[in-house]
């Protein structure tokens, strides 16, 4: 935890130095690659010292699946190698090295590298292999139409920006901000003439920078206070069981729930801020004129804390990873898009049973939460009292059940999960069964989705 803190701290300055000393005015793109792979490489190696090979293997490997194996199969041999490979990895911290070992926990750097591996693999296949009406609108716009260069390759996935922490960020993104185009496609979005504008602005990151080390600071210190005293494993203790009524337990899993998310507000934000700070991230204006640096944030706490849906949380929380699962997975399965996405989702995060136990849980409560929407919702949009009564229920069933749905993830093991569940009479599950057998569903099958992305794009075209 020190060499992480330590590591980004750097790389939060570094970033500064990055973007004031080697802008794209003042240095080539070839020396911005270079700069930003050596101190990504440099930081991996100060954390996880050899076990930083396991990195540099993968990334080598399907370097040679990049340039050797054929555009209709790239995506697939290169989905297969990483997420393998990333597996082997996960069960070896457990079963050999031994997951408490802080200097083995080399998985999460690799967990970034298998989705900008995969996520570069298929936007190479969309852009070879695939003919644009076969291609979603945002297929399209993020597909790669020629193989990249080992440098190139290597900044991309080792750069020292999201080598540690990530996030995951599109390839066609990347090579924008390296070659300094970044900023300037997201203003020609624009017509600043019409806002009084002779030439186009240009935005500066600090603001941005020094908010998101606002709020990694708060987390830092709710960390350091709450998520010490309100451990997660509290909930399955025997005397509490014993002496707390059913309700009463239900209120203290959401508190030990909203305990255990600074950590996560902390490392997400921080590393957006790096980015930042690179000049990285620029993602547009508002409807306001407010210059947005929001383009690789992982979450959204507001969105995360005021959520009404399951789904609405799910899209705030952990939004790269999101968008990677959607563009890896949803978008491409034959079938169950949804079951598919989730276990991938698993499968990424590691080999313990408690994952399985969450993602497994959030199928069911997301096909249970669609149902309702679907069913009932328009009976409460005609007046505003109506429509405030049903933001408020929403919001309580959705916090719990993102509650009920999260605790194996933290607990891991298949014990502690099966004790705690069996506490709260596994409630929500039945609900969820109960919802899915009473109310009618109305799935929206790959081909009507495949259709609807099809006209979004004739539209953009069009215009």
């Amino acid at each position: 935890q020190i060499n992480f803190v330590a590591c980004q701290l750097f790389a939060l300055l570094a970033a500064f130095w990055f973007r004031i000393y080697l802008s794209p005015s003042h240095a080539s793109s070839a020396v911005r690659h270079a700069f930003a792979t050596l101190f990504g490489i440099y930081f991996a190696v100060f954390c996880f010292g050899w076990y930083s090979i396991h990195l540099f293997v993968l990334v080598m490997m399907n370097y040679g699946i990049m340039n050797m194996a054929s555009i209709p199969n790239i995506h697939r041999y290169s989905f297969v190698v990483a997420m393998g490979y990333l597996t082997l990895c996960h069960i070896s911290r457990i079963y050999i090295f031994h997951y408490g070992i802080l200097t083995t926990d080399f998985s999460g750097p690799l967990m970034i590298i298998t989705q900008k591996i995969t996520t570069l693999a298929c936007q190479l296949h969309d852009g070879i292999g695939r003919q644009a009406e076969e291609l979603t609108a945002e297929q399209n716009r993020l597909a790669v139409k020629s193989r990249p260069s080992l440098l190139e390759y290597l900044s991309y996935l080792l750069n020292f920006m999201s080598i540690i922490a990530g996030p995951c960020s599109n390839y066609k993104d990347y090579i924008a901000f390296i070659e300094g185009r970044h900023v300037h496609m997201k203003l020609l979005e624009v017509n600043w003439k019409q806002k009084g504008y002779d030439r186009l602005p240009d935005p500066s990151p600090t603001g941005a920078v020094m908010y998101k080390l606002c709020i990694t600071l708060v987390s830092l210190i709710l960390f350091l206070t709450l998520t010490k005293n309100f451990p997660m494993a509290y909930i399955i203790d025997n005397e509490f069981l014993d002496k707390t009524p059913f309700l009463s337990r239900l209120g203290y899993l959401y508190v030990v729930t909203q305990a255990a998310k600074p950590k996560y507000y902390f490392a997400w934000t921080l590393a957006d801020a790096v980015n930042n700070a690179a000049g990285y991230g620029f993602s547009g204006v508002d409807e306001r004129g407010t210059f947005r640096w929001d383009l690789l944030s992982n979450l959204n706490i507001w969105n995360i804390e005021t959520a009404t849906s399951f789904k609405m949380y799910i899209e705030n929380w952990n939004i790269q990873t999101a968008a990677w699962l959607k563009r890896v997975c949803y978008d491409r399965a034959p079938w169950y898009p949804t079951a598919l996405t989730f276990i991938l989702s698993a499968l990424w995060h590691g080999i313990y049973p408690g994952y399985y136990f969450t993602f497994l849980t959030g199928i069911l409560i997301t096909l249970a939460a669609r149902a309702i929407r679907n069913n009932c919702r328009h009976y409460f949009l005609s007046s505003v009292p109506l429509k405030i009564a049903y933001d408020v229920v929403t919001w309580a069933v959705t916090q719990l059940a993102v509650c009920y749905t999260v605790a194996p993830f933290v607990m891991l093991a298949v014990e502690p999960t099966i004790k705690f569940y069996k506490s709260v009479y596994f409630h929500m599950h039945v609900l969820s069964i109960l919802v899915l057998l009473l109310l009618p569903i109305r799935p929206q099958t790959h081909s009507v989705r495949r259709a609807q992305n099809q006209a979004v794009l004739n539209s953009i075209k069009s215009k």
